[in-house]
């Protein structure tokens, strides 16, 4: 594997490996990307996963922070042909007897059906998160370890990222928005009453609001393809089906930037690193896993609530008690029997995901970490419930177990699509307590995966802070064509190897 020497070597494809890959080569490094399986792309790719024509996201679907990621903003998705479709309706929340709520494009939009007190209350609570989306994408999508230039308006989500989905919603009188706000803190995979639950709900709210959930025309995997068009056009070579076991197989370079997990990265240089360095990746702790079930339907889904048929996303599981339940379950490691279940139905405003009048849904719910449970037909209840005659639209499903998806992705340790539990202490201290996160204390090693900050998403943000921070270190390198501009985020420059 080893072979002519480059400035840089990125291993691993994923979203944060090519963006990784896109800087260093914007600043005219030579640079070679290796990947371990035969295509590149990570979570983000699309394929057949259940019928011929039927185009399923193998992982990321929604795209609310590639919507504010000032690495995207700056590399210009659009112009790239890249396109970003809104369904009229960013998420929506089935509930009991034929109801649901939904957030709409609009604040107002979307407490028009609530009571007069949970108006106000929702205005106060989420309003200020849409007021500036990009700002609070600045900040959501950061380093941590400063505020962006010019953020200041975004700056709520620090003071909000502590709180709890069960914190937040004491001041709702009525169910329906309590299982608004339940249905998106869950993406945090956590259970509710946890920190950082109640932040990660208002992100995501704030930016339905803001700049919705689109989806990619075409499938997620186009994002993936305009990285690896500009990789080609400066004569970056990516090796595929290449997995490299030891940072001794490399060509000679003078820097490494790795897109692996921490268990990963104690693989390919546990030799090389400190001791209490290594000591603090082996502690590293993974989330909860993910049974992800791809349906090829005969049309779309039979929702009974008007709204969420013209939802892009859905959050399925019931009333905020049951999702706390389900969420509970899972972190016990026990299976619920109603599990929280996320649906995306990209068909809604993308033509091309399956056949003329038929649809293409991509669900998943959260599991045990390492589970091999077929979830399939627990999934198929949960949406049959809010969805009835939803079983007679099946023309057929796959289901990839949680242990399947870390086959599939050596990243998703135990099924955790995440890189690492979303707890507080591992949001700010990713992978290690340092202050620079991307700096590996080996000369000419970085992380530059979504365990660093800011996290998991298709955002790009994490192999950008990490290749800005190598172009710095090695090269003095201070600003590329994309790198950072007037008000972006500083990436650490205090020494810390």
């Amino acid at each position: 594997m080893g072979g002519d020497e480059r400035d840089a070597v990125v291993v691993g494809a994923g979203p944060n490996g090519l963006a990784a890959a896109v800087v260093l080569a914007a600043a005219g490094l030579s640079v070679r990307v290796y990947e371990a399986s035969g295509e590149i792309g990570g979570g983000c790719r699309t394929e057949e996963l259940s019928l011929p024509g039927f185009r399923h996201d193998v992982c990321a679907a929604a795209h609310p922070l590639a919507s504010v990621s000032p690495f995207f903003a700056r590399f210009d998705l659009e112009a790239r042909g890249v396109r970003f479709v809104q369904p009229e309706v960013p998420f929506a929340h089935p509930l009991e007897g034929g109801r649901a709520v939904a957030a709409l494009r609009s604040v107002e939009e979307t407490v028009a059906g609530f009571g007069r007190d949970d108006a106000r209350a929702y205005r106060a609570l989420v309003g200020p998160f849409a007021e500036s989306p990009r700002a609070l994408g600045s900040v959501a999508l950061s380093s941590h370890r400063g505020l962006p230039g010019g953020a200041a308006r975004g700056a709520r989500v620090v003071v909000a990222a502590p709180r709890s989905v069960t914190s937040l919603v004491g001041r709702f009188r009525d169910g329906a928005p309590r299982a608004l706000l339940a249905g998106a803190g869950a993406h945090a995979m956590r259970p509710l009453d946890r920190a950082l639950t109640g932040g990660v709900s208002l992100l995501l709210t704030g930016l339905a609001h803001g700049v919705g959930w689109p989806v990619v025309e075409g499938g997620s995997d186009r994002i993936v393809a305009a990285m690896a068009a500009f990789l080609a056009e400066r004569g970056v070579e990516v090796v595929t089906g290449a997995p490299v076991r030891s940072l001794r197989e490399l060509p000679k370079c003078r820097a490494v930037l790795l897109d692996v997990s921490p268990r990963g990265l104690l693989a390919l240089a546990g030799e090389s690193l400190p001791r209490r360095y290594a000591a603090q990746l082996r502690r590293y702790r993974y989330g909860a896993g993910v049974c992800k079930v791809d349906w090829a339907l005969d049309g779309p889904v039979p929702w009974s609530a008007e709204v969420c048929r013209r939802a892009g996303t859905l959050h399925v599981g019931g009333s905020l008690e049951e999702i706390a339940v389900a969420e509970d379950e899972v972190a016990r490691g026990r299976h619920p029997e109603r599990p929280y279940v996320l649906a995306v139905q990209a068909g809604v405003v993308d033509a091309t995901r399956a056949p003329p009048g038929r649809q293409a849904l991509w669900t998943y719910c959260h599991v045990p970490a390492g589970s091999d449970r077929d979830m399939g037909e627990a999934v198929a209840e949960q949406i049959e419930r809010f969805a009835p005659g939803f079983r007679e639209r099946v023309l057929a499903r796959s289901v990839r177990t949680a242990r399947a998806v870390e086959q599939g992705d050596v990243n998703y340790v135990g099924g955790d699509i995440g890189c690492g539990l979303q707890d507080l202490r591992q949001t700010l201290a990713r992978p290690a307590l340092r202050w620079n996160p991307y700096r590996v204390p080996v000369p000419g090693l970085y992380l530059c995966s979504s365990a660093t900050p800011p996290g998991p998403g298709v955002h790009g943000r994490c192999g950008e802070l990490a290749a800005t921070c190598a172009l710095r270190d090695l090269f003095g390198i201070r600003s590329v064509g994309l790198g950072p501009s007037p008000g972006a985020d500083p990436v650490p420059s205090r020494s810390s190897r």
